[in-house]
């Protein structure tokens, strides 16, 4: 899986639990919905990082 993909399906499996936290008031779905949220930002950061890495080392 590219890391493209990997975001994505993390940005959507996010967006379903902010949903229904927001919206049905569901309180396990705003716990998973921070998790995904801290996952995408570990994400992020290892994606920068890989970046960074490979910029510097072409």
């Amino acid at each position: 899986m590219s890391r493209v993909e990997e975001i994505k399906n993390l940005v959507d499996e996010t967006a379903l639990d902010m949903d229904k936290f927001y919206e049905k008031g569901n309180k396990a779905a705003g716990t998973r919905a921070r998790k995904g949220l801290q996952n995408l930002k570990k994400l992020a950061q290892e994606i920068r990082l890989e970046i960074q890495d490979i910029k510097n080392n072409g």
